[in-house]
């Protein structure tokens, strides 16, 4: 994947966009990879957290738990990278414990470069995360020393976790989700309707898009 530089995109930024993720999914690798696009003067803050909670608070099942899903998505992700030019080679099993990657990535500061560096050892060279070499790999890249320590260290736990309850306050149900202002755009094809946002920040007042965000559900279906 190639890396960006988001040094150069200037002080006048505008409104902070909150990026969440998880670096088990590829969603938001392919997201990433995809970033250089993104005017110059937009500053993302990456939020690393745990899918798995996210998949808990909401009820949800993940798309690798549902097997003909699991199957499509796989799929789906090779021919994305392929279509964008991008390097991508799923690790030899997913999905994994992303819990030694997340906290590595907060011990080393969470920044773009951070992201950018784990993403590309488990999605571009695919390396297993949660193996001793995927370990060790992803701290030597951030310059983590004592990569047990770091992901030990009861602070680093202590704000994954906060980041995950603050993505369900935020209302975030999945992973990649930008937010802006108190808007969610959810997924790695929901750049382009960010932007939009954007650029036009009345997108949603449209009678039409009034009435969709608060239209009535019409049947439920009984939980088992």
């Amino acid at each position: 994947m190639k890396m960006i530089n988001f040094q150069n995109a200037g002080n006048d930024f505008m409104t902070e966009i909150k990026w969440y993720f998880d670096f088990i999914s590829p969603f938001a690798y392919l997201q990433m990879a995809q970033f250089s696009h993104l005017p110059k003067n937009i500053k993302l803050k990456p939020i690393p957290v745990v899918f798995g909670g996210l998949l808990a608070h909401w009820g949800q099942l993940g798309p690798a738990e549902i097997s003909p899903k699991r199957k499509f998505v796989y799929r789906f992700f090779q021919w994305k990278a392929d279509s964008l030019g991008v390097p991508f080679k799923m690790p030899p099993s997913h999905p994994y414990n992303p819990l030694s990657s997340l906290r590595l990535c907060i011990a080393a500061g969470s920044k773009i470069e951070d992201v950018q560096v784990i993403y590309n050892i488990i999605y571009g060279k695919g390396i297993q995360p949660d193996s001793e070499e995927g370990l060790g790999m992803m701290a030597q890249e951030l310059n983590i020393k004592n990569p047990e320590e770091a992901i030990n260290n009861i602070d680093v736990k202590e704000k994954l976790k906060q980041n995950t309850e603050n993505a369900v306050t935020d209302g975030v149900f999945g992973v990649p989700t930008f937010v802006v202002k108190d808007e969610l755009f959810w997924g790695g094809d929901a750049t382009d309707m960010m932007l939009d946002f954007l650029t036009n920040p009345t997108l949603f007042e449209t009678s039409e898009m009034k009435r969709i965000s608060e239209m009535p559900m019409g049947k439920t279906r009984k939980p088992k």
